[in-house]
């Protein structure tokens, strides 16, 4: 039957990938009448709306953000007639039993697609994606930033978003310095992501409005890089898409969305962690993705951990705090803390359950399956505030820090601070170096 109305749309996300793309599909679109977006993963992001500056002029009055656990009610009250999923790394059942809430409400339940959400650049994009959380995607980007400068390029690193706070101030965001992250009010998350990339001297750009910061990006650059957020695909197609997989969580190749597609997507595969993980793991991984991916090349890198002072912490009873992302929705029991901790000899790891404030303590109901570890957890000043609390009530000597940003210039802490540093590291017989100067050459852009 045809419709005399727009179609209905709800957008189901977490404050990224969904505002994307309504930004490139229903934006200004008079087929569609998008009627909320759900909110889910992160906290404080319901009960806001979508601001009408970046809505366009349909939506004089921005639009809705409510929570997931509304969408059954939201879409018999709505008259919805299509729901869209936009978020990431979360498992493939997990995706279809919320499509069997939107079907069951009569609703069609749509996945967009890279050919109708991928922005073209004016110069070459290189892309860093993975199958799931936590498996190395920003020190690779940082890696890859260091190679193309040896070579004289100029390189503009583009974030996947964290859009958290007022969302039409961060509509286009450039981070050149540790002064622009405090302007703009950065959470833990976006320093863990933006700090070292500034500290190498890279600029990064990020926000909601991907045109334009595209548009900025480019016009300050010879090549960006794409530096992916979960396992998602990238926003801007990508000349050369380089795929990490993680073989500490091997099997999470095919089980986690949309993981299983950008690992089909990829022109070179690299197996992380080979200096920690078991050759088995290392094998079983490289099959799936030589079946999965034919085409793709193929190679190994590792991810070195090193404490700025081991002797520190050698013998002394440690409370570890991990990235906060890998150890949550990433499902990580530990991370590179901990790594750091059992290869120096420590005397004990602290469980930080013991001293976690409430909304700490809540954080590990949410993920029972979080190990002796603290993830960085900030997202909002409240949540960031509670995170200090939880360290300095550890009974602990020292804190061992594996999250990238500074957490002892961001909350006051009552232990000393000992940093944990991970990079990525070519290993096995083919480069990751050679594959990415080879595509250059190929291109004209090094000789």
């Amino acid at each position: 039957m045809e419709q005399d109305r727009p179609t209905r749309v709800v957008i189901m996300g977490a404050a990224g990938r969904d505002f994307h793309n309504f930004n490139t599909v229903y934006r200004d679109n008079p087929d569609f009448e998008v009627v909320a977006f759900t909110a889910t993963q992160i906290p404080e992001i319901a009960d806001r709306r979508y601001p009408a500056q970046l809505a366009g002029k349909a939506y004089a009055d921005g639009i809705p953000i409510v929570d997931e656990a509304e969408l059954e009610a939201l879409c018999h009250k709505e008259d919805i007639d299509q729901v869209t999923f936009a978020y990431s790394d979360v498992s493939h059942a997990h995706v279809m039993h919320k499509a069997s809430i939107v079907l069951a409400s009569g609703a069609d339940f749509v996945l967009l697609g890279p050919e109708r959400t991928m922005l073209r650049a004016n110069v070459p994009v290189i892309a860093t994606s993975a199958v799931r959380t936590g498996c190395g995607k920003s020190q690779t980007t940082r890696w890859l930033s260091k190679l193309l400068k040896q070579h004289g390029l100029k390189v503009a690193v583009i974030r996947h978003p964290m859009p958290y706070g007022d969302l039409e101030n961060q509509a286009v965001q450039r981070f050149a310095s540790n002064t622009d992250l405090y302007e703009a009010k950065c959470t833990v998350e976006e320093r863990e992501e933006y700090e070292p990339h500034i500290a190498l001297g890279n600029v990064v750009f990020a926000g909601v409005d991907y045109a334009g910061i595209v548009a900025l990006a480019e016009s300050e650059c010879d090549v960006i890089l794409w530096d992916g957020g979960n396992n998602d695909f990238p926003f801007v197609r990508p000349d050369l898409h380089i795929v990490l997989i993680d073989p500490l969580r091997a099997g999470n190749e095919t089980t986690h969305h949309p993981g299983e597609a950008v690992l089909r997507m990829a022109d070179i595969m690299v197996v992380v962690k080979v200096n920690t993980a078991r050759e088995e793991d290392i094998e079983r991984v490289s099959q799936t993705a030589r079946q999965i991916n034919e085409t793709a090349s193929l190679v190994q890198g590792a991810s070195p951990v090193q404490l700025d002072d081991p002797q520190r912490v050698k013998d002394m009873r440690v409370l570890i705090v991990e990235d906060g992302p890998t150890i949550t929705h990433g499902g990580m029991a530990y991370g590179a803390g901990y790594v750091a901790a059992t290869q120096t000899g420590v005397k004990e790891i602290v469980d930080p359950r013991s001293s976690a404030d409430d909304e700490i303590a809540n954080i590990y109901t949410a993920y029972p399956h979080i190990g002796r570890v603290l993830p960085a957890i900030g997202y909002h000043q409240e949540q960031l505030q509670a995170l200090g609390r939880t360290i300095n009530a550890a009974d602990a000597d020292i804190v061992i820090a594996a999250t990238p940003c500074d957490l002892s210039a961001l909350v006051e802490l009552n232990k000393p601070v000992a940093r944990v540093a991970y990079e990525f590291a070519e290993a096995g017989d083919v480069k990751l170096s050679d594959l990415v100067l080879d595509f250059l050459r190929s291109k004209e852009f090094v000789n």
